[in-house]
C-alpha cells in the first residue's frame, strides 16, 4: 500500500474519531487549570527553580514541588525525587516500605508486568526481591475476556492480606486498561471485603488521562514515573509516590532510610525541568491520547486487532496492536524509529533487556532514554507479536511517523 492510499485513509480515520479527539481537549483543559491554580495557590517563584547540594536540607523547591503533586494528584503527602530511576522503582519503594515479613500482597489484575515481577520474585533470576523477604504473593486472573475478575476477590483475600496492588496500563498483556471508573469499582470491592486492606495502583501512563486520578477513586497511594506523562516530556529522570501521609513516608523510608525519610535529598539543580515538567504534562498528554486514537481506527481499518478498540474509554496513552508476526513487529518499530527525531539511522534488532524474560524490539528515538511519553514502539519478540505504541509529544509526528511505518508493512 503506498503512502497515498495511507494519507487518505487517514483522512477518514481523522474525520471519524474528532468526536473522541474533542474529548480529549475537554480533559487537556480541564487539567491544565488544574495544575495552574496549584500553581498558584502555593506561589510558585523562580527561587524554588534553585537547587541544593549535599545533604538537600530545606530544599524549599523541592517540598513545595511534593506538596503542588499532593495537590493535583489529590493525596495528604506525595515524595518526587529524581533519584527514583523507574516508575518500577518507585512502586518497588512503596512496597518494600509498607509491606513486612508474613505480610500478603495480591495482585488483583493479574500477573504483573515483566520488571515488577522480578521485584516480587515470580520470575527467577533476582536477589532480595519481596518472597526472599518472605512476603506472600497472590494474584487474582483475569476473567477470560480479559477484565478484572472482581467477583473471585473474596476468594483471595485473607486476614494476612495487607495490600492490593492494581496495574493501570497492561504491561505485555492483552487487557484493557483502567480508568478512574473502573479502579473505583475495584477499590469499592476490596474495601467491603477488608476495610483496612491497602490498595496500592501503579499509576504509570495513566496521568491526566482522565479528570480524576486513581486517590479519587479511592486508592491509598500511586506511584509513577517522571519520564513518562507527568514528566511533560522535559524532566530527565524521576519518580513520584503520592496518598495517604503514613503510607508515602514508609515509602520515603525505604527510597533513603528510616529516620530520614522526605527531608532529605538534593535536587541537584534539576527543579525547573520538574515543574516545567508538570505544567505542561496535560497538554502533552492530550496530544498522545490524540496520537493514539487515530492510530487505533488506522490499525483497525487495516483489517488489524487493536486494544483499544475504535470509541472504547481509554486509561492510559498506549496503543496495542497484534501485528501477527515476529518480521511485522521488527518493521513496525524500525519505520518508527527511522521517522523519530533522534536516532533515525539506528537500524532495530531484538535484544534483551534488563528486568524482561523475552526479546524485546523497541523505537525509541526519543530526546531522554526511555522517556514514554515521548513516540516511542516496542514489543515482545513472542506470540502473538503484539506492538505497543505510546505517547507522542505531537500529533502530527505521531500520524507522520505512523503513516511512514505502516508504508513498511505488506498489507
Amino acid at each position: 500500500m503506498t503512502y497515498n492510499d495511507l494519507l487518505e485513509i487517514s483522512k477518514k480515520a481523522e474525520a471519524d474519531t474528532k468526536n473522541f479527539r474533542d474529548e480529549v481537549k475537554d480533559i487537556e483543559e480541564y487539567n491544565q487549570l488544574k495544575v495552574l491554580k496549584a500553581f498558584i495557590s502555593h506561589g510558585v517563584s523562580d527561587f524554588h527553580f534553585s537547587g541544593s547540594s549535599g545533604y538537600g536540607y530545606h530544599d524549599s523547591g523541592r517540598d513545595l514541588l511534593d506538596e503542588i503533586y499532593a495537590e493535583v494528584f489529590g493525596g495528604e503527602k506525595a515524595l518526587v525525587r529524581w533519584q527514583f530511576v523507574s516508575g518500577t522503582h518507585a512502586i518497588s519503594s512503596a512496597l518494600f516500605g509498607i509491606l513486612r515479613p508474613g505480610d500478603e500482597f495480591l495482585a488483583v489484575t493479574g500477573p504483573p508486568y515483566d520488571t515488577l515481577a522480578k521485584v516480587i520474585g515470580i520470575v527467577p533470576g533476582a536477589k532480595g526481591t519481596l518472597t526472599d523477604w518472605r512476603i506472600n504473593y497472590r494474584e487474582v486472573p483475569l476473567r477470560n475476556d480479559g477484565n478484572v475478575d472482581i467477583e473471585s476477590f473474596e476468594r483471595y483475600i485473607t486476614k494476612n492480606t495487607k495490600l492490593a496492588f492494581i496495574q493501570r496500563s497492561r504491561g505485555y498483556c492483552w487487557r484493557k486498561s483502567l480508568t478512574v471508573d473502573d479502579i473505583s469499582l475495584i477499590v469499592r470491592r476490596l474495601k467491603e471485603i477488608k476495610q483496612d486492606i491497602i490498595v496500592l495502583v501503579d499509576n504509570c501512563y495513566g496521568e491526566f488521562t482522565d479528570k480524576k486520578e486513581p486517590l479519587d477513586g479511592g486508592a491509598d497511594i500511586i506511584a509513577g514515573s517522571l519520564i513518562k506523562n507527568p514528566g511533560g516530556g522535559i524532566c530527565p529522570t524521576g519518580g513520584y509516590i503520592a496518598g495517604r501521609e503514613d503510607l508515602v513516608e514508609l515509602a520515603a523510608g525505604r527510597l533513603t532510610a528510616p529516620g530520614i525519610g522526605s527531608e532529605v535529598g538534593t535536587s541537584m539543580y534539576i527543579n525547573r525541568t520538574l515543574y516545567q515538567g508538570l505544567y505542561l504534562a496535560p497538554l502533552l498528554v492530550s496530544q498522545a491520547l490524540s496520537g493514539m486514537i487515530w492510530a487505533g481506527t488506522m490499525f483497525e481499518y487495516l483489517n488489524y486487532i487493536t486494544l483499544p478498540a475504535k470509541g472504547e474509554k481509554r486509561g492510559d496513552t498506549v496503543q496495542a496492536v497484534k501485528l501477527g508476526s515476529k518480521e511485522k513487529l521488527i518493521k513496525f518499530c524500525q519505520g518508527i524509529q527511522s521517522n523519530s527525531p533522534v536516532d533515525s539511522h539506528v537500524n532495530l534488532e531484538g535484544g534483551y533487556t534488563p528486568g524482561y524474560t523475552d526479546k524485546i524490539v523497541m523505537a525509541a528515538g526519543t530526546f531522554i532514554q526511555g522517556a514514554s511519553l515521548e513516540l516511542s514502539a516496542d514489543g515482545p519478540l513472542r506470540e502473538p507479536f503484539i506492538a505497543y505504541l505510546q505517547g507522542g509529544l505531537s500529533y502530527f509526528h505521531i500520524k507522520y511517523a505512523v503513516l511512514r511505518a505502516l508504508e513498511t508493512l505488506d498489507m
